[in-house]
């Protein structure tokens, strides 16, 4: 939970995962629509494929790494736009950073030698739970409702929603993070893929957005 927590210097909150362009075409008004776009992204969309990417990282980490590589390389190639490729490589580079200085371990320093500075940061998540001996689903559940939880600060900070509601919507979405958790902790890299199209292309559009607070 430390390395989740907003003092973790990722810089999380610097990204809305393209929910900011979804707030100003009107998509997103309230808290049951913020709810439902999350929901989406979890179940669907990049949420689900990170969830795939973890677990097979996690496993591939805790029984020596082999692969990791190319799972780094296919969770970079799946990013929907050049912004979210920007929003998973810096937290991921950012994570390993503060990782490798705080919670050090050979393993973790061998995974970096491996992919470099820059990987996505659910494979450096995953990597540096399986080095210290982090249970998997834990870990997983954790990650996700993280995720949601940076989504709906987001909201909050677009002033969309306030604080209150803020806390509904992440009650609400601990609960999906628990389902996606559930249904990805058995999965392959045979279950990658999504249909949160909506999402993806918001993510495209807040590149050329006049006005923004956020990177992605």
């Amino acid at each position: 939970m430390a390395w989740l927590s907003p003092a973790y210097p990722v810089g999380a909150y610097a990204y809305s995962h393209g929910l900011e362009w979804a707030v100003e075409a009107g998509d997103i008004r309230d808290r049951v629509t913020l709810v439902d776009w999350i929901a989406g992204i979890l179940a669907h969309g990049s949420g689900h494929n990170d969830a795939v990417l973890f677990v097979n990282a996690w496993r591939d980490a805790h029984t020596g790494g082999a692969q990791l590589a190319t799972l780094a390389e296919l969770a970079v190639a799946l990013a929907a736009s050049r912004e979210r490729r920007l929003e998973t490589l810096q937290q991921g580079a950012a994570f390993l950073a503060a990782t490798r200085a705080a919670w050090p371990h050979p393993d973790i320093e061998r995974f970096a030698e491996t992919v470099g500075g820059n990987t996505a940061y659910c494979i450096a998540f995953a990597a540096a739970a399986a080095s210290h001996n982090i249970p998997l689903r834990p870990a997983l559940e954790s990650f996700l409702s993280a995720f949601a939880s940076n989504l709906v600060s987001a909201c909050v900070r677009l002033n969309v929603i306030g604080q209150t509601d803020g806390q509904k919507a992440i009650a609400e979405l601990t609960m999906v993070a628990r389902a996606v958790a559930d249904r990805t902790e058995h999965s392959s890299l045979d279950d990658l893929g999504g249909s949160a199209f909506r999402a993806d292309i918001a993510a495209m559009r807040h590149e050329t957005q006049n006005s923004r607070l956020f990177r992605s």
